[in-house]
């Protein structure tokens, strides 16, 4: 059952002096990155005004899954900084570990910024490694991030 199903908060922000400190949650690994995208995001815009308008797919490589978080997310911003492209809906269809470490293949939907449409919030320059943590507490996947805004 996947946590949307379950109705359960997909994200939270922790309180941290001068960054974004996320919290993501999910039903498994893949859900848990999802919505560690959907935060990084939020922190931007509001998620809510953009259109899943473009289907993307992404496929990444990380040495451990930290690695794959830190490369998933810095992929995504990397796609806002260079195409201008907010995105609102993710499908990690995958993660997995092969010899040289872990994969991630996934589509995502969005669209163009637009700043008529778009509220600015605050800008994400880049994804730490500092306090990063995936770990399994029960049966939820949890996945801590730090943002550089």
């Amino acid at each position: 059952m996947r946590l949307q199903e379950k109705s359960l908060k997909k994200f939270e922000f922790l309180e941290h002096m001068a960054d974004a400190y996320v919290a993501a949650y999910g039903a498994t690994i893949e859900e848990a990155f999802e919505n560690a995208a959907l935060a990084m995001f939020e922190v931007m815009t509001d998620t809510k005004t953009v259109k899943p308008k473009l289907k993307e797919t992404v496929e990444i490589t990380g040495e451990d899954e930290c690695a794959l978080l830190y490369v998933w997310l810095e992929t995504l911003l990397l796609k806002f900084d260079v195409e201008g492209r907010l995105y609102s809906k993710f499908k990690v269809n995958n993660i997995g570990k092969n010899l040289e470490g872990f994969t991630l293949k996934a589509e995502i939907w969005g669209e163009q910024f637009d700043t008529e449409k778009h509220p600015s919030r605050v800008g994400v320059k880049a994804v730490t490694y500092h306090q990063m943590e995936i770990m399994k507490k029960n049966e939820l996947f949890v996945v801590k991030v730090i943002l550089d805004i």
